[in-house]
């Protein structure tokens, strides 16, 4: 069964467990041991809350953080490579290359802060946030999208999946955590008594590798998705047009995704061959890690806490869902840079296609209806991502109910049962 639903330019279907309705008044027991007390608002009860002209987007305005970003970019890039060779100092050569050194890292850092708001902004428009014209979301995604290795058309259909089934356990597509049994198993032992605690090196090595890498290592092999038993890593890679993560009549898309990352490499070969490798690694390629770890960082964050619930097939809802995510603060580069994506991605779930400068007022609004259900943490995100990391590395049932809450075995908060 299927339920449609429509608020201003907003239109969702999402599916339903048809042999059974979701329980109310449900609890469960969070990571540390608080009580949990599952949603039972509808979706109805969300948007009648927004106001409509949250809905309303501009493609003057929207084009116009995207020329912000990319003169922000060129800027960045021009100014260093005009001033930072200027730095010297007679008799002093190390000190002075240590301190061009540092001003080159700077440089790539500031230009990658831009280069994922242009990816926020290229994420807009997969959603139809960016503007009312549908064609001309989908070229400007794309072009940004590849330009930063991203493959649009096939980000964009399996996002989409994942908003449509955001917290659910068996069809949610990204940070679809391990259960309990299924952490056990792949640890080889029989009982979660026998886990043995990871220690903090460990725990490092895992957050370096999902932030150097994570990006890239879900696009070419599905990482964190669900599972597809007997499918080699290619053919359900997000860059393999026939992959079970896409319908059928996304081949083509897929395949003109490809053709954008083909493309991005050509010209970056380009880049190398006039303006030489430290030129492109400065401007393009340090960048472009940086862009990739900002996206593992934010969405891991926006997706893992030790507070957030995932639901079976029986008793998720959307707006359940939807309500599986957290809003975190991320001070003056996450509003002004990462365009709000941060502070209001809880919003975010509940209606796509609200501009990101109209999120603010959204948000508030949704928040009234939400009430206690509103899930937001202002501590540092860099403490944040360590503690989630060490809190929540697999969901436990605890009450055989169909709500799963994180557990851990490094002696966490209350333990999972054996």
């Amino acid at each position: 069964m299927s339920t449609a639903f429509t608020s201003g330019a907003e239109t969702c279907t999402v599916s339903k467990d048809a042999s059974s309705s979701p329980s109310s008044n449900l609890t469960a027991t969070d990571t540390m041991g608080n009580t949990f007390n599952v949603p039972d608002y509808t979706i109805k009860d969300i948007l009648s809350a927004i106001p409509k002209h949250c809905y309303e987007r501009s493609l003057i305005k929207s084009l116009g953080y995207v020329a912000r970003d990319i003169s922000a970019m060129i800027a960045i890039g021009y100014l260093g490579h005009w001033l930072i060779p200027m730095v010297q100092i007679e008799n002093h050569e190390t000190l002075a290359t240590t301190i061009r050194f540092s001003l080159w890292a700077f440089q790539s850092y500031a230009i990658g802060l831009f280069g994922f708001g242009l990816w926020i902004l290229a994420h807009e428009c997969g959603h139809g946030a960016f503007s009312d014209y549908q064609n001309v979301n989908d070229f400007i995604g794309w072009v940004l999208h590849s330009y930063l290795w991203v493959p649009y058309f096939s980000w964009k259909f399996s996002h989409s999946k994942h908003h449509k089934a955001t917290g659910h356990l068996t069809r949610d597509t990204v940070f679809v955590p391990y259960t309990k049994e299924e952490y056990v198993e792949a640890h080889g032992v029989s009982k979660v008594s026998e886990l043995v605690e990871e220690t903090p090196i460990y725990t490092l090595s895992v957050l370096l590798a999902q932030q150097l890498a994570g990006l890239q290592f879900y696009l070419a092999t599905n990482a964190t998705g669900q599972p597809f038993p007997g499918k080699s890593w290619w053919s359900i890679s997000h860059y393999a047009p026939s992959s079970p993560v896409f319908d059928p009549h996304h081949y083509w898309f897929i395949i003109l995704s490809d053709i954008g990352i083909l493309c991005t490499i050509t010209g970056v070969y380009q880049w190398y061959k006039h303006f030489g490798l430290f030129n492109m690694m400065v401007n393009w390629f340090v960048p472009w890690l940086w862009v990739n770890h900002w996206l593992a960082f934010v969405t891991f964050l926006q997706h893992t806490d030790s507070t957030m619930p995932h639901y079976s097939a029986k008793e998720w809802t959307f707006a359940r869902g939807a309500a599986a995510t957290i809003d975190r603060d991320f001070g003056f580069i996450g509003q002004h840079i990462f365009h709000d994506i941060i502070e209001t991605h809880v919003l975010h779930h509940y209606v796509s296609r609200i501009p990101f400068y109209n999120a603010r007022e959204a948000s508030a609004a949704i928040q009234k209806v939400m009430g206690k259900h509103y899930r937001y943490n202002g501590e540092s995100m860099w403490i944040q991502l360590w503690k989630c990391l060490r809190m929540c590395q697999f969901v436990e049932d605890e009450k055989d109910q169909g709500v799963y809450m994180f557990r851990n075995s490094n002696n966490i908060g209350i333990k999972a049962k054996d």
